[in-house]
This record gives structure tokens, sequence and C-alpha cells, in this order.
């Protein structure tokens, strides 16, 4: 296969200024850069899709407790992308190769072909399905809750990328039902009619407490958390004896609401019902990867997973506005954006 033309310039996001409590398209620049010739041993990628997610927001504070980088006003921002390569000067990846790396928010990538993850293009249907939440819903729902037959399972964010995997890796594994928490009544009906959830409510409705009563009255086995705030407090409040928590997230604290992001923990509550709370981190090895995406396959050609995801147009121009939207959850499962 040959080479395409490389193009000499190519586009980048930039973060010009962090931002307070609130993302603004002030706080992102597109630049075009020099693309630049490719030395031995390196590839240049063409970029086709990145996954859009809320870890990018911790990312965009000077300081986080996060245990990855702060992006840094002035340089390139990065994220999980997947591309083909159209030049290599290295005989560990082909011309025509899709790879996995995470020098996303610009059009074409140039590095070391180490730090670029080939990916066998017939083993999912298309190439934005390697970009799921996949490994961190399955890491959260077997290594962390160790999800069991019959469980009655309750996920917070349930409409955003983790919680669509999150609430199907459940039901996959035997969960007897799976409740799913959301903003209005048509994330209800995606979630119940699309994403294979049991049930859902509207946080909003009233005491989130009072709404996963009505819809497990004897308790839940276990809690994906993605939210923090009153969602986690309900949780402990609903929670049966030796119930166990994955706490993945606290989407309520990332808008300047610091309560959300310190919810109340009730200890007289929670101790003598004997409840685990596991909080775990989104960084993956390539061996987890590898394996979600083996099982990601099987299971799509069982039924028993589908990839609840939103196709954000535009290319890399449109990837600030498009973080926005995400973080004000006008997005459904997975956003992805189109780069090429």
């Amino acid at each position: 296969m040959t080479s395409e033309v490389i193009p000499p310039k190519s586009r980048e996001v930039r973060l010009v200024s962090y931002p307070g409590d609130e993302v603004t398209l002030e706080n992102f620049e597109v630049a075009e850069v020099e693309l630049g010739e490719p030395g031995e041993g390196q590839v240049v990628v063409r970029n086709d899709w990145m996954s859009l997610g809320t870890v990018y927001r911790d990312q965009m504070r000077p300081a986080t407790d996060i245990p990855i980088p702060v992006f840094q006003p002035g340089q390139a921002m990065w994220g999980r992308t997947v591309g083909t390569v159209i030049l290599s000067n290295s005989p560990d990846l082909a011309v025509g190769d899709l790879v996995e790396h995470f020098n996303g928010w610009r059009e074409y990538a140039v590095g070391h072909a180490g730090g670029f993850f080939k990916r066998d293009r017939a083993q999912l249907p298309s190439a934005e399905y390697f970009l799921s939440n996949g490994p961190t819903a399955w890491r959260g729902m077997v290594d962390i809750a160790q999800v069991r037959e019959g469980d009655v399972v309750f996920v917070s964010g349930a409409t955003s990328g983790v919680g669509c995997l999150a609430g199907q890796i459940a039901k996959a594994l035997g969960a007897g039902k799976v409740i799913g928490s959301t903003g209005s009544k048509e994330k209800i009906d995606f979630l119940t009619q699309e994403a294979g959830y049991d049930a859902a409510f509207d946080y909003h409705d009233g005491p989130v407490a009072e709404r996963l009563r009505e819809l497990a009255p004897e308790g839940i086995d276990v809690f994906f958390d993605n939210v923090g705030g009153e969602q986690f407090e309900a949780a402990v409040q609903v929670a049966a004896p030796g119930a166990r928590f994955a706490l993945c997230g606290s989407l309520a604290g990332q808008h300047g609401d610091h309560e959300g992001a310190a919810p109340r923990l009730d200890l007289p509550g929670l101790i003598p019902r004997e409840l685990t709370l596991r909080g775990f981190a989104t960084l993956h090895t390539p061996d987890q990867i590898e394996g979600w995406n083996a099982q990601f396959s099987t299971w799509l050609s069982e039924g028993k997973a589908s990839f609840p995801h939103t196709v954000v147009e535009g290319g890399v121009a449109a990837l600030p506005e498009a973080m926005i939207a995400l973080l004000k959850g006008k997005h459904t499962g997975t956003a992805v954006a189109r780069l090429s």
C-alpha cells in the first residue's frame, strides 16, 4: 500500500487559559503547525476518530488529584484517538495500519512507532468502537464491584459513555435488575429502549433516595458512581447489607459545585451494613484494553452489548464546542469526534 500525500501543515487545539467554573470557547484556540518529516523509527498517522470525556475537564485545572498530567496553556492538548498510518519509517507499523494512541486534538500525529498501538480493524464493527469506555466500565463492574448473578445494580450518570456500558456489562454478567439515573425524560427513554437498562429515573424529580427506593425496594447490591453528590448519599441510604460501591467519577463537582464534589458520608448507616466503597482510576494496561476489545467483540456478536455513542462532525475545529456540549450533558453515550 502506498502512502497518501502528507500535508505540509496540521491543525491542533491548544488550551489558551485554565477555565474558571465554566469552560468557554475563549479557553481554546485552533492553531496551524508545520507537520514535519518523520525521523527514523517514526510514523505519520492521520487521526480519524477521537473520544471526548469529562476527564479532560479535570486536566484543564492547574492542580488536580487525578494521576495524569494536566494540560498546559499554549500547548496542544492530547486525548485518546484512533487513526491510520499514512507514512512509516518503522518495521513495526505499515502504511494502512489502524492504531490507537493519545495524540488527539489534532489532525495528524507524528512520533515513534512505540507510542502507537496497532488494532485489528476486523475485530470490531468500525474504528470508533475502539474508543468505547468499556475498559473503565469493565474494571469497575468486574474487578471493583464484583457483580454477581441476581444483583440489583444502580449506575449514576448512566447516559455517559462509561455509564451506558457499565449497565450492559452488569446485565451480561447476570445482574437481576439494572437501574440508571439521568437528567431528562428523553434520556430515560434512551436508557430503557436503547442502552439495555431495566429502569431509569430523572434525578431532578424529587429526592433521589425516594426515587431509588421505588425502583429497588429491597435495596441495591452494587453502585457504580459517576456523579457523587446527592446520588452517592442516596445510594448509601438505599444500599442492601454488604453492597459494593465502585466510585468512578464525581460529575456533580465538575462545575464549581463543591458540595457535589464532597458528599456527606452516612457512617452510622454504612458501618452496620458493612458496605464496601472502592475508588478507582481510569488508567489501563494494554492487556486490559485488549481483553476488553475481545470481550466487546464477543458480546456484540451475541447481542449482549451495543455501542451507544454520539458522533460529532466538523473535524478538529469543532472540538472545543463539542467539549463544552459534553460538559453540559448534550451527548448520550460515548462522544466520538470524526476528525477525517
